[in-house]
Order: structure tokens, then C-alpha cells, then sequence
């Protein structure tokens, strides 16, 4: 008889299958969340566009999805981005890919927390809603259960997100048959082609400013890629989760796009900007539509704050692991098999910030800033994949016609893209903006360069594929 020992170092193997990995991409980029709280964004840049913006920019975020995909093939670790741009490109990109997603992933959780609070007690008693303190208290009770949740497993975590992301479809996929029936009888413009045309935008500047908040709606997806130490048949099966999971948002994100623009004006959308589903539901299901297409906004808010907590506590641990950041992020809890430490730092720093941010003004400015900011981040570790992938693959890229689409020219457009979204941020936002997206960027090199000076073993590894290792995974058919 034998038994089996599980080592006390190292995350929970061999936990999440197939449907948990698209589950987990699904809640990381929170549809129902991202189309409530960014839908007027949208259409005050490029008006009834948002169908195009989201279409062209859903294209080249594909070539990302296969960069994750083929760089997760090569080599498992809970850092993704942060191991992988390292490997292939240079330690030290590979450092600041994995210090963007988590300066990036801790601000949104900020961010998120406060819709978190609100739309839970619009639910109970909207007066409550306008409340600081009252929507502040709220907030800190869900950001702190969703960090017990991530805490104490990633079994229960698993859980929780097919609770809350099931219902979430099901509710956004119930409002996708009745807003149709609605639109076919009384519909506020008629449907037409041309949402999805190039010119509805007005020049390259206006494809520029629907191009940046559509990059915001698909963010989020590639907490599947972080689990991946996590997941069965770890090389293959979470970035089949990261492609699953972009699949059902883009759908999503399309058809509830063009639901909206059917349905209601732009000023009415403009006089409900924080949840736009609120009113959709009220407009296609009069009485109780809003309420229950607000319970689908919450539990996406709250779903999309436990895995941005992933993101962060997995890199934090890839990091601690490597030595390139304090140690002690590394440390697993015995019975639980999570990065403890990593967890709690990250939920008080976040909490503590979250709080301040509504309670005292120059907090809150700056906190302001830094989130709108988001997008310069991710635009820096998602491009780098991009172009990791094809540096990695470069002997391979040209044994067939699959390699070099989609471990090549995708992922270089993707990546392309990205970069282009970066650069085009770094004009349309103010500059205070600016300095803090940057700003924060440049503080990661201080731990970079200690841990550099220290010696770490991460700053002097060889790349990711070697001679000898390509059989096997590299062919798109496999």
C-alpha cells in the first residue's frame, strides 16, 4: 500500500480540469462586470462603433491567447507571463511582465471593490448605495471573503467561481433571448452591419480611443495561464481554458454590445454609465429585469476581484520562489497548499488602499489615476508575450503553416497591437496619469535590481526551448 506525499513547497498539483480553466478566463474578465461599468465609456468614444471596437480589437488579443497558449506548452510555472518573457526574451522584461500584471491586477482589485459594495446594497436598499462609508464597509466585507476563499484553497476557490460565474451566464445568456424579442418588437434603432464597419470611426484617433477601453473589457482571461501549476495536464490544458474562455467573452462582449445599441440611447446610456445593465434589464424585463441583471453585475465584480487575488498571490510566489523578490512569498501552508503570505500581504495592502482611496481626497486622486493608468500595464506584459512566443519558437515557426500563424504572425500582430495601445495611452492620458502608470513601473526596478546585485538564479537562466525539447509540442493540431 502506498500513499501519497504531497510536498509542503509547492502549490496543490493536478486540482483544476479542463472546465475549471474556462471557467476561471471567463471570471477573470468579468463580462458582466466589464460590459455594466464600461459600456458608456465605450460609446462615448466611438458612439453606436463599440461592435467594431471590440471586433478589431478581439482579433489581435486572439494572437495574445495563442502566445499564452504555446508559451505555456514550453514550461510550467504559476509566474506565466513573468517566467516565460524571462526565458525567451530577457530577465530582466521578464521581471517587469511579471511587475506590471501585479501592479495592474492589486489596482483593479482596488477599483473593484468599491462597484463590489455598491451594487450589493442598490440590491437591498438603494438609498444605502450613495452611503461612503456604508458602500466602503460592504466593499472590505467582499474583497476580505473572496481573500479567505483564495486563502484556504483553490478547491473551494474553484467552487465559488462555478457558483457565481454559472449564474452569471445563465443570467447574461436569459437577457440575450429577451432583449432580442424586445428589439424585434419594439426595438430603438433597427440592427445594422455597419456597427462592425471601419468607418463608423473617425479616423485613426477614434479607432485609437475604442481600441483602449476594449482592451480594458478583455483583460483579465489569462488567471488560467497563473493556475497552471494548479491544473491537470499543466503544459496544455490551461491555455486551452485561456482560448475557451476569450471565445465566450468575445461573444458575449459582441452580442450584448449590439443588444445596447438596439436598445437604448446614448444619452440614456451616458445618464446610467456605472451599471448600464441595470437599465437594459429594467428596459427589456419592466419590474424585475434591472434587478436581476444587477445581481449578474455583482457576482461578476466579486468573481473577477478573487481572481485578479490570484494573479497577484501566484506571482508573488513565482517571484519569492525565484528569489527575486522576499522569500517568504513563497511560503506554502501546509494544509491548504496556498501562498499564505503572499495572500495576506497583498489583501492589506489592497484593503488599506481601498479604504483610504474613499475616505481621503489625495488618496483617492491618485488612486484615480493610477487606475486609468491599467492599460499601460497590460499593454506592457501582454505585448511581451506576444513577441516571447515567436523568440522562443523561432527555429519552428516554419515547419508548417499553422506554426507560423499562430505562434507567429497572431501573436506578433497581437503584440503589435498592444504596444501601439501602449504608446497611443501615453498621449490621450493626462499626465499625471502618465506618471503614475509609468511611475509604478519603474519602483519594480529597485526589488529588480537588488535581487539582481543578490544573485539570482532567475537573472543568469538559459531560454526556453533548448535543443532536443521541441517533439511534441509545438504542432497546432495536437
Amino acid at each position: 500500500m502506498t500513499m501519497e506525499v504531497k510536498r509542503r513547497d509547492s502549490l496543490e498539483s493536478n486540482v483544476l480540469g479542463p472546465f475549471d480553466a474556462i471557467i476561471m478566463a471567463i471570471a477573470g474578465s468579468a463580462p458582466a462586470y466589464s460590459i455594466a461599468a464600461s459600456t458608456a465609456v465605450l460609446v462615448a468614444a466611438v458612439g453606436s462603433a463599440g461592435p467594431a471596437a471590440l471586433l478589431y480589437c478581439g482579433i489581435p488579443m486572439f494572437g495574445i491567447v495563442w502566445a499564452f497558449m504555446y508559451l505555456g506548452r514550453t514550461y510550467t510555472n504559476a509566474g506565466a507571463s513573468y517566467a516565460w518573457v524571462g526565458r525567451s526574451l530577457h530577465p530582466a522584461l521578464g521581471y517587469m511582465a511579471g511587475w506590471a500584471l501585479i501592479v495592474s491586477a492589486t489596482l483593479f482589485m482596488v477599483a473593484g471593490s468599491l462597484p463590489a459594495g455598491s451594487i450589493t446594497l442598490t440590491l437591498v436598499n438603494p438609498h444605502w448605495a450613495n452611503n461612503v462609508t456604508a458602500v466602503t464597509i460592504m466593499g472590505s466585507i467582499w474583497f476580505v471573503v473572496m481573500a479567505i476563499m483564495v486563502l484556504i484553497g483553490i478547491r473551494i476557490t474553484s467552487r465559488v467561481q462555478w457558483i457565481m460565474s454559472t449564474i452569471e451566464i445563465v443570467i447574461l445568456l436569459l437577457f440575450v433571448v429577451l432583449a432580442l424579442i424586445h428589439a424585434d418588437h419594439s426595438p430603438h434603432i433597427a440592427f445594422s452591419l455597419s456597427w462592425f464597419g471601419l468607418s463608423r470611426f473617425h479616423g485613426l484617433s477614434g479607432f485609437a480611443a475604442g481600441a483602449l477601453v476594449a482592451a480594458f473589457y478583455y483583460w483579465g482571461w489569462d488567471v488560467s495561464a497563473n493556475l497552471n501549476e494548479e491544473t491537470k495536464n499543466a503544459k496544455k490544458l490551461p491555455g486551452q481554458g485561456g482560448l475557451w474562455g476569450v471565445v465566450v467573452i468575445f461573444l458575449l462582449f459582441e452580442i450584448f454590445t449590439v443588444i445596447i445599441n438596439m436598445t437604448l440611447s446614448a444619452k440614456v446610456i451616458n445618464a446610467n454609465s456605472v451599471n448600464v445593465l441595470s437599465v437594459l434589464g429594467q428596459t427589456i424585463w419592466p419590474g424585475i429585469g434591472g434587478t436581476i441583471l444587477s445581481i449578474a453585475v455583482m457576482l461578476s465584480t466579486i468573481a473577477t476581484l478573487e481572481t485578479s487575488l490570484i494573479q497577484v498571490t501566484r506571482s508573488l510566489f513565482a517571484m519569492g520562489r525565484d528569489r527575486t523578490l522576499p522569500h517568504a512569498f513563497a511560503s506554502i501552508h501546509p494544509r491548504w497548499h496556498t501562498p499564505w503570505i503572499a495572500t495576506i500581504v497583498v489583501g492589506i495592502v489592497a484593503l488599506v488602499l481601498f479604504v483610504f482611496s474613499n475616505f481621503v481626497q489625495s488618496v483617492s486622486t491618485v488612486m484615480t489615476d493610477s487606475i486609468s493608468a491599467i492599460g499601460l500595464q497590460i499593454a506592457i506584459y501582454y505585448g511581451l508575450a506576444g513577441i516571447a512566443v515567436v523568440v522562443a519558437y523561432r527555429a519552428l515557426l516554419f515547419r508548417s503553416l499553422a506554426n507560423a500563424v499562430f505562434i507567429g504572425l497572431w501573436p506578433l500582430l497581437g503584440s503589435a497591437f498592444m504596444f501601439w495601445i501602449l504608446f497611443q495611452s501615453l498621449g490621450s492620458l493626462g499626465a499625471s496619469t502618465v506618471a503614475i502608470g509609468l511611475g509604478t513601473m519603474a519602483l519594480g526596478l529597485i526589488p529588480m535590481t537588488i535581487y539582481w546585485v543578490k544573485g539570482s538564479p532567475y537573472f543568469s537562466q538559459k531560454g526556453l526551448i533548448q535543443s532536443g525539447e521541441t517533439d511534441g509540442i509545438v504542432e497546432v493540431a495536437e
